[in-house]
């Protein structure tokens, strides 16, 4: 455990959209943001994408010895370019099963604190399904921080586009994150993931830029109210999705033209969204839109439309919303070796307030 005070942390992400490592640097108590660091981006090469892609649904059982290795090359490489006392590691999503087999991110922290010389927390998610959480989303309590660091005084939602959807409804004008009322999180739906899966597909490349197809598409109505009709929708929230949960959404625009199965599949994740707004105890002010997702202009006009309140990227408050997920466990890294909670109940539905995380050091 270490004392209350600030510290630089690096906090590593590598989502399920499969485009490459972040590396950010923080400065924090875990609490409060004191200032941010630098940051750093891995992409990954057409071939390390293709071994990481083939590993998707695999297990702790299954021979996944390539990308395991280049899960650990890939984020020690970024990560030797950031000063840091504490790294916080995520490790790559390959499976998320909270009610069956449990969570799988490949990787191992101490194979990683070995490398790098520094202490390393990784691992946060296995405790969170142990209580009876979903093991995600992890992000809420960040969110919390970055809620007030902007200064915010009324409910806010922070919303990440990564290759799943996940929203954060913040309440600061609670003290602290793990408080009764103070956060409401889960995943809306399928984001990026199917919409660059199709574009791998379709066109060979790994997302539709700027929305350049979807643009040219005219939205299907009928699929998108098959789509609408999954009963995961009207599901009480806290609640989480594993990348490939929503496999139909591919085979309900398999027939239309490419880009009108663009801009289906864009509707789709924007009106899960929309449906998702209603679970928030009160309105929130201002949706602040975070990840891969925001940089896609049919989107966000379709979450705008759809939201109820005002929708802009995070970068209009000052936050980075390509970093924002690596800082975040930047954060969750120090909390770890705190001792503070990293999730609670109206974040993951975890049976009680639980620091996740296993804290590597150098042998």
């Amino acid at each position: 455990m270490i004392a209350k005070k600030p510290i630089k942390a690096v906090g590593l992400m590598s989502g399920t959209s499969l485009d490459g490592v972040d590396a950010a640097q923080i400065v924090t108590d875990g609490e409060s943001i004191l200032e941010f660091g630098p940051t750093r981006y891995r992409p990954y090469l057409d071939d390390e994408r293709a071994v990481l892609h083939a590993a998707l649904g695999k297990w702790h059982h299954d021979p996944l010895d390539s990308a395991r290795d280049l899960t650990h090359r890939a984020h020690a490489e970024v990560a030797r370019d950031l000063e840091g006392e504490l790294i916080g590691f995520h490790g790559q999503t390959l499976a998320h099963d909270p009610q069956g087999r449990g969570t799988h991110q490949l990787g191992d922290g101490q194979v990683l604190a070995n490398q790098l010389g520094r202490p390393v927390v990784w691992d946060f998610r296995s405790d969170d399904v142990a209580w009876g959480g979903q093991g995600a989303p992890l992000a809420p309590f960040y969110h919390f921080a970055c809620a007030k660091y902007i200064g915010a005084t009324r409910p806010i939602g922070f919303l990440n586009l990564g290759g799943v959807g996940n929203v954060t409804f913040v309440d600061p004008r609670f003290d602290r994150p793990e408080e009764v009322g103070a956060l409401l999180s889960f995943d809306t739906g399928p984001a990026n993931a199917p919409i660059n899966d199709l574009m791998r597909a379709r066109y060979g490349r790994d997302y539709d830029t700027d929305g350049n197809v979807a643009k040219q598409g005219h939205v299907v109505d009928g699929a998108l109210e098959l789509f609408l009709q999954d009963p995961y929708f009207h599901k009480i929230p806290p609640k989480s999705l594993d990348r490939d949960a929503f496999g139909i959404m591919l085979d309900l625009v398999a027939e239309l033209t490419d880009a009108d199965a663009v801009a289906t599949l864009c509707a789709m994740v924007a009106a899960s969204v929309s449906f998702g707004m209603n679970f928030a105890a009160e309105p929130v002010s201002r949706l602040l839109v975070t990840g891969g997702g925001r940089h896609n202009p049919v989107i966000m006009d379709m979450l705008a439309a759809g939201a109820g309140c005002a929708v802009d990227p995070v970068e209009a408050e000052g936050l980075d919303g390509d970093m924002l997920e690596a800082q975040a466990f930047a954060y969750l890294a120090v909390r770890v070796a705190r001792g503070l909670p990293t999730s609670c109940p109206s974040t993951t539905g975890v049976w009680a307030n639980i620091g996740g995380g296993i804290v590597s050091y150098p042998a």
